[in-house]
């Protein structure tokens, strides 16, 4: 029996120039992962799934997930050719990815979605996953500095959109990245709403936000804070 080749090629269209090229997923089968992190980073014993979400337009040379907008407008596409498009020469992604590849292609998709303005969600994520790479590398300072980038694109998300009942994967985020780079009285915050907002019905992210403020509550005694003091003081809200 022949071990199962990891990764398969899918055809998709580039959303800026329309031309049609093969990118790399890794199969269904082998996507589970062996751990999880708090935030939602994923480890995996073979290849790692996060290596192949931007799909980059070997022709143009933009850079995007399946989250992206299937077409961009006059604008968008002038902007883009502008910042990144008029400097591209071809290059090819399909295949194996290393760290390093991976890593490149977030930050051109980054690049892209800063030069057209896109969703601060979808910069969010972006930002997100750049920090997991720098993660997996054990370069922590990197990672903490593109946590603190995703935290704000969250709260921007936030605070442009609101939450609703359905959004508690937002509150829960904010929250813990907060709490991992070190900001524990807004983490504290953001935890509160999420466990006290009667709105949220998510019982798997509030049950999440009660472990992480479990967690919370044992960084700030060795930090010698009072966490008893600043979590009384968020009740209500």
């Amino acid at each position: 029996m022949t071990d199962l080749i990891p990764l398969y090629s899918i055809k998709v269209k580039c959303c800026n120039c329309e031309h049609e090229f093969q990118t790399s997923r890794v199969r269904p089968s082998l996507k589970k992962a062996i751990r999880r992190d708090a935030d939602f980073c994923s480890y995996y014993k073979e290849e790692n799934p996060d290596y192949y979400v931007v799909r980059v337009c070997p022709r143009c040379g933009f850079a995007s997930t399946e989250n992206s907008a299937d077409k961009l407008t006059e604008i968008q596409k002038a902007a883009f050719k502008k910042s990144i498009g008029d400097r591209w020469t071809v290059k090819h992604f399909d295949g194996h990815r290393s760290w390093e590849a991976a890593l490149e292609t977030y930050k051109l998709a980054l690049l892209c979605a800063q030069s057209i303005k896109d969703k601060d969600r979808i910069l969010a994520s972006l930002l997100h996953h750049i920090a997991w790479l720098y993660r997996y590398n054990g370069e922590t300072e990197q990672e903490l500095r593109f946590l603190r980038f995703s935290l704000d694109a969250y709260i921007n998300v936030y605070e442009r959109d609101g939450v609703g009942g359905n959004d508690a994967r937002l509150l829960y985020l904010i929250g813990e990245l907060n709490r991992r780079i070190g900001k524990f009285s807004e983490a504290v915050m953001w935890f509160s709403r999420l466990i006290n907002d009667q709105r949220i019905m998510d019982a798997a992210m509030i049950r999440a936000a009660r472990e992480q403020w479990g967690v919370l509550r044992e960084q700030m005694r060795d930090a010698k804070m009072d966490p008893d003091e600043l979590l009384s003081g968020t009740e209500g809200t």
